[in-house]
This record gives C-alpha cells, structure tokens and sequence, in this order.
C-alpha cells in the first residue's frame, strides 16, 4: 500500500520561503504524475501544482511564478518550492497523485504565513 509523508512546512513571514518534501512508498512511482494540493481552514482542498512522470510541471494560478515543485525519481520524492509567501497560501499541504488522487491522504505539513 502506498503511503505518502509530507515534511517541511512550519511559520514563515510574508515573502519568506519554504520547501515542502514528500517521499512516496512505492515502486510506481516514477510512472505517476504527482501534485501537491492544499486546505485551507473552511475551505476545499485544491491542487495547486502538479508534475508529470516526465517532469512537466503545471501550476495553478494563484501560485504561477512563485512555486516550483519538481521530483528526485531515484528518491521517490516530490518537492514543492514555494517562494514570496503570502498570508493567502496558509494551508494544510499534502501530496498525492494528480489529476486522479489514487492514494489515502498522508497527515500533511501546515504553512503558516504571518507576521
């Protein structure tokens, strides 16, 4: 069974960045397209990035330019880059294969933005 382990998030201030991790268990995970999707408080889950199992990447609007996620195939990992935080991106964040979610959710890692 595949499991998903986010890791990375934590409190930054607007502007600031992180970076959000995920290992896969797994051995098909190379042949997965993979997002990371995030829930904010009272609202839905959305995808907000997602990469092929090429490695092309498509983001969702509001975080066009700012994030950047990408793999490690060899790692099982997918990593979400996220740059010029905004209070608006505060959110629980979790990974799972896109556009379909095939997989139970993990625990998610939150991002708080403030000051």
């Amino acid at each position: 069974q595949v499991q998903l382990v986010e890791s990375g998030g934590g409190l930054v201030q607007p502007g600031g960045s992180l970076r959000l991790s995920c290992v896969v268990s797994g051995r098909l995970f190379s042949w997965k397209s993979m997002g990371w999707y995030r829930q904010a408080p009272g609202k839905q889950r959305e995808l907000v990035a997602s990469i092929s199992s090429s490695g092309i990447p498509n983001y969702g609007d509001s975080v066009k330019g700012r994030f950047t996620i990408s793999r490690d195939n060899a790692k099982n990992t997918v990593y979400l880059q996220m740059n010029s935080l905004r209070p608006a991106d505060t959110a629980v964040y979790y990974c799972n294969s896109a556009p379909e979610r095939l997989y139970n959710w993990g625990q998610g890692t939150q991002v708080t933005v403030s000051s």
